[in-house]
């Protein structure tokens, strides 16, 4: 759902922008409080897999794909301002390394794929905690739910500000159902990653789930916690691999977004950033190789890279004890 530049006016892109700052902003204020040393590593890796994640478009209902959002996924296991500042990450180094999404659409990016989803997402997730069993079960159910409705929220906050900054005489009404309707199938895939991901982590690390803080040892069942290193790289490994060969089977089928906007005629509107057209990896291809599967891989392993560098460097400056503490201690915890 990354819009690209001019989907919506000069003002609404402005107005998105500056709530999109101050949200970042007071996200990093309570996340330099609430991160820990032995979260900087973590998170770095978890925004390196969901940057690789989302180069992975999975087919819905009638020629139209879809790729996990993950901010709510991010929320649900480092909490919701450090899960939130994941996702607004991956937003800025696909937009600035890959031309997914524009500089001017920024604002409205961040806002709907990391801001409302994340924080969105997480308040759907407590209050089913409040219904679910409480039990590593309830957990696995309450994320992977609360994920798939993150979806169809972004895609409510991306129409309602297509009310305020149009940028096409497309009533709000008929954005709001095409975009609402191809999202909520979107949100079964991004319900069934979700489960899949925070199941895991609860049967290997069940400690760093942030949402899951509250449950004793005894309704952690069946779980098998294996050194942070361990769990870190391993993370780190699989993004290499979703990015540089689960990629490669990645739908060529328009997403959710681009295929809304072109049944309703408004994608010809926007344009494209000369800048970002001319990156070395625009569009997830790698200029100058011609092969294509090995311009893919080499733009995903490149991707992870930088999402991960970016992840921990921003992650270690926000923190108390810096970069050095933060490695340090996952070296040390297991």
């Amino acid at each position: 759902m990354h819009a690209p530049d001019g989907f919506l006016t000069a003002g609404a892109a402005l107005g998105t922008g500056a709530i999109s700052v101050a949200s970042v902003g007071h996200a990093s204020r309570i996340a330099k409080r609430q991160l820990t040393d032995s979260q900087v590593p973590v998170a770095g890796m978890a925004a390196a897999f969901l940057f690789a994640a989302q180069m992975f478009n999975f087919p819905i209902l009638a020629g139209t794909t879809g790729h996990l959002l993950g901010a709510a996924l991010a929320a649900i296991i480092l909490g919701p301002s450090v899960g939130v500042l994941v996702a607004a990450i991956v937003v800025i180094v696909q937009a600035l390394a890959f031309a997914d999404g524009g500089l001017s659409a920024l604002g409205y990016n961040v806002l709907n794929l990391a801001i409302v989803p994340g924080y969105g997402g997480y308040g759907v997730f407590r209050m089913l905690r409040r219904v679910l069993p409480r039990s590593s079960g309830g957990v696995v159910a309450a994320s992977g739910l609360a994920s798939g409705l993150s979806v169809p929220m972004a895609a409510m906050a991306l129409s309602i500000q297509w009310l305020f900054g149009a940028s096409a005489p497309v009533a709000f009404d008929t954005v709001f159902g095409s975009m609402v309707g191809v999202h909520l199938a979107i949100g079964f895939g991004e319900a069934l990653i979700t489960a899949v991901i925070v199941s895991t982590v609860l049967a290997t690390r069940s400690d760093l789930v942030y949402g899951a803080s509250d449950l004793t040892l005894t309704e952690r069942l069946n779980e098998v916690r294996i050194p942070l290193r361990s769990f870190i790289i391993g993370g780190a490994l699989v993004a290499v691999l979703v990015a540089t060969v689960i990629s490669q089977f990645a739908s060529p089928d328009p997403d959710g977004l681009e295929k809304v906007a072109e049944r309703l005629g408004i994608g010809p509107t926007s344009t494209a950033s000369p800048i970002l057209e001319s990156s070395l990896f625009s569009d997830y291809a790698t200029s100058g190789v011609g092969n294509q599967s090995l311009s893919l891989a080499i733009a995903g392993l490149c991707g992870v890279l930088i999402t991960l560098a970016v992840g921990i460097g921003f992650f270690a400056g926000i923190s108390r004890s810096g970069p050095k503490a933060a490695l340090a201690e996952a070296d040390t915890k297991r």
